[in-house]
């Protein structure tokens, strides 16, 4: 059953002996405290979010309540920060002298004012038991105004040798991750947008090949895996065929975002036209009809003109020409309502068709979805 115990601690306690590097981790409180357990978020604060804290303690405003989880009472750090991690890194890298309030760091401030950061007290709640109970009451706190998304609860649950490795390739500011996708990937590494997709793209991987899987299950699959080796071999193998089979200085701005790893998936042994497709895809660009930019890769890959969204007719164009067919469908010679006709292009797009009034045909459902077919 999990125990509350408040206690108080003052800034100077729980940023002595502050460390923060890939040996020892993150540690603060004379190393009695894991400011970043594996369960943690990166470091999200800016700038302006950080000065903030330290305003707060500045003026003496109460600073919102803090929560530490007891370990065992032989764990080489006996505490590990549950919620508070980001005002806690905020105070730690202040009085550490890596940023600057009101154009001072710490180490140029003032005695009586350093005195007054470092006698702030700051209260905390500790809390004992269960890591079920632990993780459970984890994904339900507000950590300081910036509540968990998806993947960072997922983190949290499947805490664990794959998650810890996983999060240094995907989860860091400037990971491996980051530097080969940043042009291809949409979102943040720090609020684990890559580390979302790369599950998203890995569990759909896994479905395509006769397994079916889910992000959230793959994850847990592989939880007690030593690294997250497979994961990231994967990730590298799609962006890199992105990168060796698309120009990225030509067609940088149509290539973010899209859904990579199934062009891999289907394509990868394919040997393509690097040349012809790139002239292909520059045509493409200039064409006006196309309302759709992103999907010209797809498109030119697959031949799926739904990719590219094609302008459609505006009303005024279809009425106009409903009215001078009588309201007759020219395929089978009825006559309906306008609201149960469908504008079509008479030459389509890909033989060189425009959408202007002289290419406009007004078709019954029906015909329409007829000639569609075809």
């Amino acid at each position: 059953m999990m125990t509350i115990k408040q206690i108080e601690v003052t800034v100077g306690e729980i940023t002595r002996g502050y460390v923060n590097n890939e040996e020892l981790g993150v540690r603060g409180y004379d190393g009695n405290l894991d400011i970043r357990p594996p369960y943690q978020r990166e470091f999200i604060y800016n700038e302006k979010e950080q000065q903030a804290v330290i305003t707060t303690v500045l003026n003496g405003y109460p600073l919102n309540v803090m929560y530490w989880v007891k370990r065992s009472d032989d764990a080489e750090c006996p505490y590990e920060v549950m919620d508070g991690q980001q005002r806690t890194l905020s105070l730690c890298e202040y009085v550490a002298g890596n940023y600057s309030y009101d154009f001072k760091n710490f180490f140029n401030q003032p005695a009586d004012v350093q005195k007054r950061i470092l006698e702030y007290k700051l209260t905390v709640h500790v809390c004992e038991g269960e890591a079920s109970e632990k993780l459970e009451w984890f994904k339900t706190i507000n950590i300081a105004g910036k509540p968990l998304n998806e993947q960072e609860i997922n983190n949290a649950v499947y805490a664990g040798p794959f998650v810890s490795d996983a999060k240094r390739h995907f989860s860091k500011s400037n990971c491996g991750a980051y530097r080969l996708g940043k042009d291809l990937v949409n979102g943040t590494p720090i609020r684990q947008d890559f580390l979302k997709k790369a599950l998203e793209w890995m569990a759909e991987h896994e479905t395509r090949e006769g397994r079916r899987q889910s992000a959230v299950g793959y994850m847990a699959q592989h939880q007690h895996d030593p690294n997250a080796n497979n994961l990231w071999t994967y990730f590298q193998n799609v962006l890199n065929w992105a990168i060796t089979n698309f120009d990225m200085k030509k067609f940088k701005k149509i290539m973010k975002g899209l859904d990579w790893a199934l062009f891999y998936d289907k394509y990868k042994d394919t040997m393509l036209d690097t040349a012809g497709l790139a002239q292909q895809i520059s045509t493409l660009m200039r064409d006006s009809e196309i309302q759709r930019q992103s999907g010209i890769i797809p498109f030119v890959l697959t031949g799926d003109e739904h990719y590219l969204d094609l302008r459609a007719f505006p009303d005024d164009i279809k009425l106009v020409v409903w009215e001078e067919q009588r309201h007759v469908c020219p395929s089978c010679g009825k006559e309906f309502d306008f609201e149960f006709m469908e504008s079509d292009h008479i030459t389509p797009w890909r033989d060189g068709g425009r959408t202007v009034k002289e290419n406009c045909q007004m078709l019954c459902r029906e015909c329409n979805r007829r000639k569609g077919a075809k």
